[in-house]
């Protein structure tokens, strides 16, 4: 069957027997039952037209609300229309019963000229007298030739409808045929009998708008009459012409009451504010949901009974009705969601702004009395007008700190812009604006960030309230290579706290901090500090003194030892939390220069927990690149790339951070040279402003282009940085060691005594700092500069000095190095060993590049390795199965380190071998690890 009557062949095969039935003189009463938008009309039209050509004569009425209020309205549109009952008039005062039994005689007289059809559409909006009529007809027509057929909305709304007119009816007057909704592939064949050239996919998506109603399928299709099939079904009502399919849903909605139009539209705004989550229906899948009803299911029930103020039992059993009729179906999650976002659009379309917001407020406050998650809630004041009453403004700001946590910046933004619609005192606006102004520029807005601080700024607001404020705009401003401005917000926010020495001491400390990015800037900060701190050492405050020795560190006027004994005593005075953070993150950054990677790896998470996570800091960048130091120095290259991509979203105006530096010295050192070219290109350095991470990422491209074999642009690259490093006071090799780098680009292009020079300079200053790590690298350098004997005893010196730190990877380039001199002076046994030794600890390591080096070394030596490479449990040696075992009881290193006699490096070296040969990445994994 074709046209409006497909999957109605059952029904019209009923009313084709009836008809029949009817003309033998057996007359009967045939309901049509349907939700709204199910065809019933077009079903009683086809039976009116093969009642009228099996010879019957037909009589005709549609009900409507309008004629409920008049007597026997129906019957009369009945009967009117005949001549031989043009006269007969029943009023309003007239006794129904006996204008009933008259117009029975009527109809009965005109029964027995022939056979008749009494067709009646939407019985369920007769008027009273009218539908006790027709069941009084339905109990009297089984002996005449009489057939009443008619059509009846049975949709589940809200409110509870009408008795229907079959209730006092025996089940054999009546025969009752309920329409179901059209199959997703019945809607299919009718969108592509409209649309023959559409897609599979395009069908199938109108079956899904069209949710099942023949109505809502040729409305859409009326409005999608011209254009090409090729372009998606929309998901907004705008995008339709001339709107059949948006009014259709309108007329349904208005059909099922004010109630349940209530409950629908709510429905959908709260769909829509969670977001276009509908999870399509695979197509095999059956269309009625299981009987369990989910937990999910329940909790929206009687979630939108409380925002509605409807009964809870009539909403969940208008959510089953409509989830069976298919307007809703099941989401991912159970819970019962519009069958296509158009639909759920048609639903919302001219419902007022305003009501929208009221319903979003209402159920704000619905999943706040149940309990919901405070970001649940948050989602739905985030569409509604200001609330002015407490517990939205907590509900608020309760969910920028969960999404904050989570690293949900942008959903935290969202929140504080709403939250600064509500009614706000001054220091209240003040507080949230330098939140959102924080969170923008974090979230890559920095145009808007940086406004939102100016104003928060501008605002009246405590002492404390204001230092914030001014350290966020000015990290921002520093950011965007701003430095002297942001410096300058600084100082006149200084200017304006007179009695406040704790605050002015943090806006000093802060604006030393920023201005390393500028050169001149960072000379005028310094001086004026030390010139202070010489004066009135209680002027610049325990922070204050920190930067000072970190400046001195860089600039090689005292050694490791030395710094780390004036920070640990700073680390023990009280400290004002403001200025806590510069203290931390000074003082780890000098701690990963000292090679004390434990404490330093300690400071840093401390400071990072110390840290207002939805507030700019310039000591959160600091803590986060001196956390990746710390990785650089151990070799953990896996845990440097693992980092990179997040570091490299915060990135701003295309300059390359400290992140950036690592992961390409990270990728050079593994063996993926491809990538860190491409990584390398990334950037345009010609036109980048001055800055340290700049000059450290100076220094990893000429590693990259050494091992490319680019010498000369190595050098450049060497020699630059060194340029850049001295202007800014930083002559000790801590930072970047430049020095031996270019030394060792000299002698690859042959200029020995130039390389001499260099390879001098660096260990003089690094003899000054005194680590392991800065004198064992000068001292491998200076050995192949020197060469000879004295070379030789230069390159045992640094290989002794190195086996006593946690620079593994300096380690394995002396052993290299100076297993290349010995093989070249003819102890070639030895300088075997040496070459063994450092492929062993390049594997372990982790540097592919180290270990190419090594067995192309071993190769040109007639050597091989004694043992194969592998990893694993079993590659452990004695010594790091001993100390992984001891740690993995609960034992520090240095509790270790005391048991075994060994220094704390050499535990830690060892536990570092242990974790890559295991290919874990912290102690807690090493259990699991050594059980395998």
């Amino acid at each position: 069957m074709s046209g409006p009557l497909r999957e109605r062949g059952d029904a019209h095969a009923l009313l084709v027997a009836e008809v029949e039935r009817a003309r033998t003189g057996a007359g009967r009463l045939v309901l049509l039952r349907g939700a709204t938008g199910t065809g019933r009309s077009a079903l009683l039209e086809a039976a009116v037209a093969h009642a009228a050509g099996r010879g019957l004569r037909v009589l005709r009425a549609r009900c409507s609300p309008g004629d409920t209020a008049v007597p026997f309205s129906c019957v009369l549109h009945l009967l009117g229309p005949v001549p031989e009952f043009a006269d007969e008039e029943v009023g309003p005062g007239q006794d129904d019963r006996g204008s009933a039994a008259r117009l029975w005689r009527l109809l009965r007289s005109y029964a027995a000229q022939g056979p008749v059809m009494v067709a009646v559409d939407d019985v369920d909006l007769a008027d009273d007298a009218s539908r006790r009529w027709l069941m009084e007809a339905a109990r009297r027509v089984d002996r005449l030739p009489l057939l009443l057929v008619a059509t009846e909305r049975s949709q589940y709304d809200i409110d509870p409808p009408p008795t229907g007119i079959t209730h006092a009816l025996t089940p054999s007057l009546v025969r009752t045929h309920t329409l179901a909704p059209l199959s997703d592939d019945t809607s299919a064949e009718l969108a592509r009998a409209a649309f023959p050239e559409a897609s599979p996919g395009w069908t199938a998506d109108c079956a899904d708008a069209a949710a099942g109603s023949p109505l809502l399928l040729h409305a859409l299709l009326d409005d999608l009459a011209g254009a090409p099939s090729s372009t998606p079904v929309p998901h907004t009502c705008a995008a339709l012409y001339p709107g059949s399919y948006p009014a259709a849903v309108s007329w349904w909605l208005e059909s099922a009451g004010e109630a349940t139009a209530e409950v629908a539209r709510t429905l959908a705004a709260l769909e829509q504010t969670e977001g276009d989550a509908t999870v399509r229906r695979e197509r095999s899948e059956a269309r009625l949901p299981s009987p369990h009803r989910s937990p999910a299911a329940a909790g929206l029930a009687a979630l939108l009974a409380d925002a509605c103020a409807a009964d809870p039992a009539r909403v969940s059993g208008w959510l089953t009705a409509m989830t069976r009729l298919g307007l809703l179906r099941p989401g991912a999650d159970g819970r019962p969601r519009y069958a296509h976002p158009l639909l759920r659009d048609a639903v919302l379309a001219g419902w007022p702004a305003g009501r929208r917001q009221d319903a979003h407020r209402a159920f704000a406050q619905a999943m706040l009395r149940r309990g919901d998650g405070v970001e649940s809630v948050a989602r739905q004041l985030l569409d509604s007008a200001g609330v002015g009453e407490p517990w939205a403004m907590r509900v608020l700001r309760d969910a920028v700190t969960v999404a904050v946590r989570a690293g949900r910046t942008d959903d935290a933004v969202g929140y504080l812009r709403r939250a600064l619609a509500e009614p706000l005192t001054d220091d209240l606006r003040q507080r949230l604006l330098t939140e959102l102004g924080s969170l923008e520029y974090a979230s890559a807005d920095a145009p808007v960030g940086i406004p939102r601080l100016v104003e928060a700024l501008d605002l009246p607001a405590e002492p404390r309230d204001r230092v914030r404020t001014a350290i966020a705009l000015g990290t921002a401003l520093a950011g965007r290579g701003e430095v002297r401005t942001a410096v300058e917000v600084l100082r006149r926010t200084e200017a304006l706290l007179p009695g406040h020495l704790h605050l002015t001491r943090t806006l000093q400390t802060a604006s030393a901090l920023l201005s390393d990015q500028d050169q001149t800037v960072r000379q005028d900060a310094y001086r004026w500090l030390a010139e202070t701190a010489e004066r009135s050492p209680e002027l610049v405050g325990a922070s204050g003194q920190a930067l000072l020795v970190r400046y001195a560190a860089t600039a090689g006027d005292i050694g490791a030892g030395e710094a780390m004994r004036r920070l640990r005593t700073l680390l023990e005075e009280p400290a004002d939390p403001l200025a806590e953070p510069f203290l931390l993150g000074t003082a780890a950054a000098v701690a990963q220069w000292a090679d004390e990677l434990d404490e330093a790896q300690r400071l840093v998470e401390r400071g990072l927990a110390s840290q207002r996570p939805s507030l700019l800091h310039p000591m959160k960048q600091a803590l986060l690149d001196t956390r990746c130091d710390i990785a650089a120095a151990r070799g953990d290259y896996r845990t440097v790339l693992a980092g990179h991509p997040e570091a490299a979203r915060g990135r701003r105006c295309g300059i390359p951070g400290n992140a950036d530096a690592h992961a390409l010295t990270a990728l050079v050192e593994t063996g993926r040279t491809a990538e860190a070219r491409a990584l390398a290109d990334t950037f345009d350095l010609r036109d980048a402003p001055d800055s340290w991470e700049l000059n450290r990422f100076l220094y990893a491209r000429g590693v990259l282009r050494f091992t490319e074999g680019d010498v000369a642009g190595a050098l450049h690259d060497f020699l630059e940085c060194g340029r850049r490093q001295s202007a800014r006071a930083v002559l000790s090799p801590v930072v970047t060691p430049w020095r031996t780098a270019a030394a060792e680009c000299r002698l690859a292009l042959g200029n020995p005594r130039e390389a001499l020079a260099l390879a001098e300079e660096e260990l003089r200053l690094a003899r000054v700092w005194n680590t392991p790590r800065t004198v064992g690298r000068a001292l491998r350098v200076l050995s192949r500069a020197t060469r000879g004997r004295r070379g030789l005893e230069l390159g045992d010196e640094a290989v002794a000095v190195l086996r006593d730190s946690p620079a593994e990877a300096e380690l394995v380039a002396s052993l290299l190095a100076q297993g290349f001199q010995l093989t070249a002076s003819g102890e070639r046994a030895r300088g075997r060993d040496h070459l063994r030794e450092a492929a062993e600890r390049a594997e372990r390591l982790g540097s592919a590049r180290l270990l190419a080096h090594a067995n192309q070394a071993l190769r040109t030596a007639g050597a091989r390795r004694t043992t194969p490479a592998h990893t694993g449990s079993g590659s452990l040696t004695g010594s790091e199965r001993r100390i992984a075992e001891l740690a993995v009881q609960g034992r520090t290193n240095m509790e270790i380190a005391a048991l075994l006699h060994v220094a704390r490096r050499t535990v830690e070296t060892h536990l570092t071998s242990a974790y890559r040969k295991l290919g874990i990445r912290r102690r807690g994994e090493l259990r699991a690890a050594l059980e395998r």
